[in-house]
């Protein structure tokens, strides 16, 4: 298989999975998008930072479609909204300041700290 047919597929395949992990579980789209990131070639940076923004139009969309079903009270999902603000602006800053090794290591140890919780509580 060609390197750019390749790199399609693997785009279209991560894409695929990273809506619906993130369409099913509310979460863990981005995840799942960092490594597949780290494996078209971005920095371990540069791949969390994109990975925001391949997560965002996608948690709209399910936002949306989980509001139209009314499955979601909005008025109390509202009240994240201010902080959530200011952890992004403070993980936009520290992610300009953390090496990226301890960036590895901190995402690691989260994506096993996330699994351990779910499995068994």
């Amino acid at each position: 298989m060609k390197p750019k047919i390749k790199q399609n597929l693997l785009v279209g395949i991560s894409g695929f999975a990273i809506g619906t992990v993130n369409g099913i579980l509310g979460a863990g789209g981005g995840m799942l998008a960092v490594p597949f990131l780290k494996k078209l070639g971005f920095s371990q940076k540069e791949a969390h930072q994109n990975a925001i923004a391949v997560i965002l139009p996608i948690t709209v969309i399910s936002a949306v479609f989980y509001i139209i079903k009314g499955n979601v009270t909005v008025n109390d999902s509202l009240i994240y909204i201010p902080t959530g603000l200011l952890g992004a602006l403070l993980g936009t800053y520290l992610l300009k300041k953390i090496s990226p090794k301890w960036l590895k290591r901190l995402f690691g140890a989260l994506m096993v700290y996330a699994g351990f919780r779910l499995l068994f509580r």
